[in-house]
């Protein structure tokens, strides 16, 4: 017996030794890209091209980041699209949750097949809908606006919304409305005071989904906006590329101003969408 019993607790910390080594390896891999583009933008061409790509710079030349964000303009960039995706933020997540609310707690006709009709929005490709949504937009002269990216942002966002927000909304027990709606609540009482704050981890599950769509979104911000003006932070950084020359540390020192709007949002959303999917793990 203490001979299977030492060599079950000599296998059990081997394994847990082997999950360590691969945990510790995963988290290098994962965080090497990071490390790599803070180097890469505090060297010079020479140093990037000479050889020393991984290394630490010679000299940390913060001035990329003066060059990015006041010639290169990527503070603008940086200010557009932080409008333009809070404003599709919130659009997305009122109108998912009215919308989700609507199809899975009331009884109309035609319920079901607007559903189907919200999840059709899933099997369209953005790519397929860049020339009709560029007609319409030219059409009620929304081009080179924040709105030409807001739209259609929010209409590929509102498909997955609802498909997360109706799935979670299905495992809310009747009984909590029925409660409050003898104790006086009204249908708005009850939205936004009950069912609202019980979809909070779903609602930063599709927070960080919407933002890193609208953040990261490139084909469509090209084709509708022109204006310096209105440039995102994806179309103002591939502009930053020279025709004949190119500075290559003040484009990584704006991609590192990029990915810290991302790595903020998912600091302070993960424990909420960790608890979503335990959620719908447990309910499933």
């Amino acid at each position: 017996m203490s001979i299977n019993y030492n060599l079950k607790n000599f296998g059990g910390k081997i394994t847990n030794k082997l999950l360590y080594i691969f945990l510790v390896v995963w988290a290098v891999v994962q965080i090497f890209p990071l490390y790599w583009l803070v180097t890469f933008s505090l060297k010079n061409n020479e140093e990037i091209f000479g050889g020393n790509l991984i290394g630490l710079p010679g000299k940390f030349l913060w001035d990329n980041y003066e060059k990015a964000i006041v010639n290169a303009n990527v503070g603008v960039y940086f200010m557009n699209s932080i409008i333009v995706t809070g404003i599709t933020i919130i659009l997305t997540v009122l109108v998912s949750l009215m919308a989700s609310y609507a199809l899975v707690r009331m009884k109309w006709k035609l319920r079901g097949a607007t559903l189907l009709l919200f999840m059709a929005g899933l099997m369209i490709p953005i790519h397929a809908a860049l020339l009709p949504v560029f007609l319409i937009l030219r059409k009620i002269k929304l081009l080179d606006t924040y709105w030409a990216l807001i739209l259609p942002y929010i209409a590929f966002a509102i498909p997955m919304a609802i498909l997360i927000l109706t799935s979670f909304m299905r495992s809310i027990p009747r009984e909590i409305e029925e409660a409050a709606c003898i104790d006086g609540c009204s249908i708005y009482r009850i939205f936004f005071s009950i069912i609202v704050p019980i979809l909070r981890p779903a609602i930063s599950t599709i927070s960080i989904f919407t933002f890193l769509q609208a953040w990261n979104e490139l084909m469509f911000a090209t084709v509708f906006i022109n204006k310096q003006a209105y440039k995102p932070l994806t179309v103002g950084i591939q502009s930053m590329a020279g025709k004949y020359s190119t500075e290559w540390g003040p484009i990584g020192a704006a991609l590192v101003i990029a990915t810290i709007p991302t790595v903020i949002i998912y600091l302070l959303m993960s424990s909420q969408v960790h608890k979503s999917l335990t959620t719908g793990a447990i309910k499933g």
